[in-house]
């Protein structure tokens, strides 16, 4: 993921890591957006959605010094985007699709990243209503976690 000149607003962290408008993504998959958010509070929520029983959480990314986490949601969740902390880069389906599933585990999408959770037969993307929730929460558990020291 690569710094965007657009970043309007987005966390010093979430902003340096955005897929680029050509990055290589393989042929076919269906579009989506991206909301990046810094690793510590990817990995809560991401435990947060997988305690909740079904399958809440579709494929996520991390970029190789693993700062940031990246969730895909479907496309046009970043025009209503306004989680403090994250940010979410609307693809347009511009380089940025969920990869078809042939069986192996596909390639990430964005170039110098790699799949925390890869796509899956279970659902495609996370749904950001859920996301935002879980986001929510794990900034919450956070700041309680850090308050404690």
């Amino acid at each position: 993921m690569q710094a965007n000149p657009q970043s309007g607003g987005a966390s010093g962290t979430t902003a340096q890591h955005w897929p680029t408008p050509d990055a290589s993504a393989p042929p076919g998959g269906e579009p989506c957006d991206l909301v990046t958010v810094p690793a510590r509070q990817g990995l809560e929520a991401v435990d947060i959605l997988r305690r909740g029983g079904a399958p809440l959480v579709g494929p996520v990314l991390h970029d190789g010094s693993c700062d940031t986490l990246g969730f895909l949601v479907p496309p046009g969740t970043a025009a209503g985007w306004d989680m403090p902390g994250s940010a979410c880069t609307q693809t347009s389906g511009r380089g940025l699709r969920v990869p078809p599933l042939p069986g192996a585990q596909p390639e990430p999408p964005v170039s110098g990243t790699g799949w925390l959770l890869p796509p899956t037969d279970t659902g495609p993307v996370t749904d950001p209503v859920v996301l935002r929730e879980a986001l929510g929460e794990a900034a919450r558990l956070i700041e309680a976690a850090d308050n404690c020291r």
